[in-house]
């Protein structure tokens, strides 16, 4: 364990109101502090690291400036809001982040009052702080609203839609884009922090609003005059864009110089109306390793703080979504209709190898999972195969896409649907639980949960044969163990497995990653296990054959409870005037918190014993029939 270093100055910040008492001439030996215990901390219990150290400099300006949290202060995604975390009384906590019962991941405001809106899902910020913007000026209320958003989150529609809107307000709005992924240029540093300082000055301020006031007057001259100072911005900022939407641009600032962005920010709090700060920060500044390579340190594991050296984990089979990115690669190299889409995880789901060896039917649309769903289903309009590799919290926000772009015109394809069930530390906003309730509703699509590793690799393969949607829903991390063949075969669609047949009356329908864990209660209580595989469409015959020889049914679902696997089952059995007991065993009508898995997996009572007691409560309740039907 690396020997903890004093925290100075930092230790003595409990709240912001603490670092506002500070001289100014101290908030740069604060944000040292804060970077070097950023690195410490996180090095010991793992977490999201690279986004936050680029953002340590500015979380010091935006609370020594603005009196939060009476002022608004918003974090778009919350990867770069542990600094924030840190400034605003939680410093001593801050080592149980993703832990059952620590810190949240991710800004919550049942956490915290300085945390102005919880998130999870990128580019949520701008709407909801205009949301704010809005109600503070019904209430004639004084409060600032500043929204900090990185480059990526701005690369979604719903950032846009926002910005959009708030340009066409006059309303005290302002926006710090925090680009963190892009090299500093020339134009950062003392020139642009020259230019951002005068630029948001009141001597210029008050000039430009003056001279609005008498050029609007004359309608050619005003024209004139607006287009001139765009193009005179625009010739040495890269604000132009925003000038038009109807924010004014200020910047780009250093973001890693405290003091530039002390003066700025106080600056254009006195600014009214809609205004927007461009900082450019390094991803993993302050640190050698993340700065070399940030995404690798984006989220990482444990790790030696003096080495840089990320504590392996157990060796294994391969993941899930290994297992998806070697199919992808096998399927693209003896089909060139196949080409593979994501909305910015191609690291976390197994795509690197498919980019390097297919760069040209490889596509990496940023955070646009609504773009990425119909990108697809115009790439399947003219004969190619598309593979959308998206996580399955991440599907819920291209929904309507789903329906009206793909499923309605009946088009082939593939939904490769990563994290699907209880993920652990990312808690209640990355769950991916929803999956099978909304997509089995849709017509159309053909939905699939693989029990293991060869059965995703086959699915995967069913998936890209069909003449219709398809999606395949597999969990975070490694599966059962089951070795995965290299030869590619279509299961026959709609069939479940029979894995065990038991003679003690009650049958288990299990759906995915539940099946492994009801081998050894099906053999403890002589009962029936079918590995369903297939959600939608179902297979029928199974079930009524299962219903017409057994006395009870559990099925089990790493899904909610609500509208999932269970109930298309229990809809079915009504079809056939069947009134045999069914106990559906799911995640319940809750959301579930950060943990590790296995903490999650006891939050929504499916682990093993909690697995086993509900059973048993079932079976043996009073008024079980014990014999099985008759014939």
């Amino acid at each position: 364990m690396t020997e903890e270093k004093p925290a100075g100055l930092l230790e003595s910040i409990e709240s912001p109101a603490d670092l506002r008492a500070l001289p100014r001439g101290d908030l740069g030996a604060v944000a040292r502090e804060l970077r070097e215990f950023l690195i410490h901390t996180v090095g010991q219990m793992g977490g999201h690291l690279a986004a936050g150290l680029g953002s340590v400099e500015l979380a010091v300006a935006l609370h020594y400036v603005f009196n939060t949290p009476y002022d608004r202060l918003l974090w778009d995604v919350g990867h770069q809001a542990y600094p924030h975390k840190v400034l605003t009384g939680r410093r001593r906590r801050l080592g149980s982040i993703k832990q059952r019962g620590g810190l949240a991941p991710f800004p919550s405001r049942p956490e915290s009052v300085y945390d102005s809106f919880g998130v999870g899902h990128s580019s949520t910020s701008l709407s909801a702080a205009l949301g704010m913007a809005i109600a503070n000026r019904s209430a004639g209320g004084d409060r600032r609203v500043v929204a900090v958003i990185g480059d990526g989150a701005m690369s979604a529609g719903l950032a846009w839609e926002a910005l959009n809107h708030a340009g066409s307000l006059d309303m005290d709005l302002l926006v710090v884009l925090n680009d963190n992924d892009m090299s500093i240029s020339e134009n950062v540093g003392a020139l642009s922090n020259y230019f951002a300082r005068m630029l948001s000055g009141r001597t210029y301020s008050h000039l430009r609003e003056s001279s609005k006031k008498v050029l609007r007057k004359m309608p050619a001259a005003w024209e004139l005059a607006r287009r001139s100072e765009v193009h005179a911005k625009g010739m040495v900022l890269p604000g132009t864009l925003f000038e038009e939407m109807g924010f004014n641009y200020i910047g780009p600032v250093d973001g890693h110089d405290v003091d530039a962005l002390v003066t700025t920010l106080g600056n254009m709090r006195m600014l009214h109306g809609p205004q927007l700060l461009h900082v450019v920060t390094q991803k993993g500044k302050g640190y050698a390793p993340a700065e070399a390579d940030p995404i690798k340190w984006h989220g990482p594991g444990p790790y030696d703080p003096a080495s840089g050296t990320l504590f392996k984990e157990q060796a294994g089979g391969p993941t899930y979504s290994q297992v998806f990115g070697q199919w992808l690669c096998d399927m693209a190299d003896q089909d060139s209709r196949v080409v593979g889409i994501t909305p910015a995880m191609r690291e976390g789901s197994g795509m690197v190898e498919f980019g390097q060896r297919h760069p040209d039917r490889y596509f990496d649309v940023a955070i646009a999972e609504q773009h990425a769903v119909t990108l697809a289903a115009g790439l399947a309009c003219d004969g190619l195969r598309p593979v959308v590799a998206i996580y399955s919290t991440f599907l819920q926000r291209a929904y309507d896409q789903l329906i009206h772009d793909v499923a309605l015109q009946r088009l082939p394809v593939v939904f490769a649907v990563d994290r699907a069930g209880l993920v652990g530390g990312d808690g209640a906003t990355h769950q991916g639980i929803f999956d099978l309730s909304f997509l089995r509703c849709i017509p159309n699509f053909v939905v699939m949960a693989p029990a293991d590793e060869q059965e995703c690799r086959q699915m995967l393969y069913t998936a890209i044969t069909l003449d219709q949607p398809a999606a395949v829903r597999y969990p975070r991390g490694r599966g059962p163990g089951v070795a995965v063949q290299r030869t590619m075969s279509a299961l026959p669609v709609g069939k479940a497995e029979m894995r065990r047949r038991g003679s003690g009356g009650l049958a288990l329908l299990a759906f995915g990653a539940m099946v492994t864990p009801l081998a050894a209660i099906a053999e403890s209580l002589d009962a029936t296990l079918v590995n369903m595989r297939f959600v939608k469409p179902l297979d029928q015959e199974m079930i009524a054959t299962i219903a017409a020889e057994h006395a009870a049914i559990v099925t089990l679902e790493e899904n909610v409870v609500a509208g999932g696997a269970g109930s298309a089952v229990l809809e079915f059995l009504r079809q056939i005037d069947s009134t045999i007991p069914v106990l559906q065993i799911g995640v319940p009508d809750s959301f579930i918190e950060h943990g590790s898995r296995e903490d999650n997996l006891v939050a929504a009572g499916l682990d093993g014993v909690a697995i086993r007691a509900r059973i048993d409560g079932f079976w043996r309740r009073p008024g079980m029939p014990r014999a099985l039907p008759a014939g």
